[in-house]
């Protein structure tokens, strides 16, 4: 028998507004599944470019935006959900020196606070029905560290932690949890860095003010930011496995670099793990 069913489930997504979150939405919706999309900004919810696919406003960092963008989600499902694809995310490049304490809340409110909010309020739902599929996207920086992106690596780390454990808590309820770690993906995600990286690192003031022109050099320069950069559709395929799959995977592993840093990770001592992630990072400078 397959591994596969391919029954309609409706599905939350959150951070639909560009890259992997609204294609995956168009995706899923394309296969037949009953998708509500969300997004953090009005303008984004007024400039909604697929009139099939329900949009609601939905801004992580804010617990009664979380709570009305569900209640909103949920009118259009007949009041439950199959399953929630956590998303909306960003990152904060900077020095883990030069990150304040605001600025890591920020960071951790979108990435890690507002999700596990989301998922506590849809776990009852999916509990009541005896099926449900929380899927995390992750990042190859939840299983290995870069230079120059503690905070990111900080929020994504802490997700595979509080994942694994839910997975495990949920051991036997029907609700499965599933991993999805992204390498480089075409996305928005430069660009809404740099905005984030102006914000909250002092560039100018840092001992680290030469390697942060360099990086802002980088996150302007057109094309893909990385080698082996794919299309948003190589995570749309994971989450279509972990939607439908009899038998989810916990984890799953996208683009060259992640499947790499996971076996060199277990292979390599700590020190000479360093030396690979310093040479393909640049020592920070990509």
């Amino acid at each position: 028998m397959p591994n596969t069913a391919r029954i309609p489930r409706s599905i939350l997504i959150t951070g639909c507004s560009s890259g992997i979150g609204q294609c995956v939405a168009r995706g899923l919706a394309d296969r037949g599944h009953r998708v509500v999309a969300s997004v953090r900004q009005k303008k984004d919810l007024d400039t909604w470019p697929h009139a099939d696919i329900p949009v609601v406003l939905l801004d992580l960092t804010d617990d009664q935006s979380i709570e009305s963008g569900l209640n909103a989600a949920l009118a259009h499902t007949d009041g439950s959900f199959d399953a929630l694809f956590n998303n909306g995310a960003f990152g904060l490049p900077g020095a883990v020196e030069d990150l304040s304490r605001e600025a890591l809340r920020a960071q951790f409110e979108t990435n890690l606070f507002g999700w596990q909010v989301l998922t506590n309020r849809v776990i009852p739902l999916m509990r009541a029905q005896g099926f449900g599929r929380i899927i995390q996207n992750s990042s190859v920086l939840g299983i290995a560290a870069l230079p120059f992106r503690g905070a990111y690596v900080a929020s994504k780390f802490a997700l595979e932690g509080l994942s694994d454990t839910l997975r495990m808590e949920l051991n036997g309820t029907g609700i499965d949890v599933s991993l999805i770690e992204p390498g480089p993906i075409a996305s928005r995600f430069r660009a809404n860095a740099q905005a984030v990286f102006l914000r909250y690192i002092p560039i100018e003031s840092s001992i680290h003010a030469d390697a942060y022109r360099k990086q802002l050099e980088r996150l302007n320069k057109p094309g893909p930011a990385a080698p082996f950069t794919l299309p948003p559709e190589a995570v749309l395929d994971r989450v279509i496995h972990a939607l439908e799959s009899r038998r989810p995977k916990a984890r799953y592993p996208v683009t060259v670099p992640t499947y790499l840093f996971s076996v060199l990770r277990r292979l390599l001592p700590s020190r000479w793990m360093d030396r690979v992630l310093l040479a393909a990072s640049g020592g920070g400078r990509r």
